[in-house]
């Protein structure tokens, strides 16, 4: 009886295993489509405490945006590629702000996003509430929040998806 064809096809278990997970690490994710402009609505929000990054947030004092449930896609939302140096860049009536994404709206739809008041405040008065018609992006941010300026091959790329070029 001979033990070594055995061990070989044993010892290649782990291994494809491991080259596996590479490879499909990630790719549950739905695809964040980085530097592809939406029309859409923004409230705001004040809450404080943990955001669904898992960090402490303060909503009615710091920079910062909630986007909608729906480009969220792990079970652990600390571990979302939203999660992962992603911002939203918000343009409206001649005024941009990218503020950096730490919590998720469960009740916002997929063009609504929800801003920290003092976000919101950079565009728009608070007793406003809503406002209607602005233009916002998810973009890749630098350590320090602010945005970097992405190659023009990678431009309209998307993070997490399982198809064509990825940002990651």
């Amino acid at each position: 009886m001979r033990v070594v064809p055995n061990l070989r096809i044993l010892a290649g278990v782990p291994l494809a295993a491991a080259a596996l997970v590479a490879l499909t690490a990630g790719t549950a994710s739905a695809a964040i489509p980085i530097n592809k402009p939406m029309t859409g609505k923004a409230t705001y929000y004040n809450d404080a405490g943990y955001g669904a990054c898992g960090t402490q947030i303060n909503a009615g004092s710091q920079m910062l945006v909630a986007v909608s449930h729906t480009w969220w896609t792990s079970a652990n939302p600390n571990n979302d590629p939203l999660c992962k140096g992603i911002s939203v860049k918000v343009s409206y009536q001649g005024k941009t702000v990218t503020v950096p994404v730490r919590d998720k709206c469960p009740s916002c739809d997929s063009t609504h996003i929800d801003l920290s008041q003092p976000a919101f405040a950079r565009f728009a008065p608070l007793g406003q509430g809503v406002i209607n018609g602005l233009t916002w992006q998810f973009v890749k941010a630098g350590f320090a929040g602010e945005s970097i300026p992405l190659s023009e091959p990678v431009t309209g790329s998307t993070i997490g998806s399982t198809t064509g070029s990825t940002v990651g």
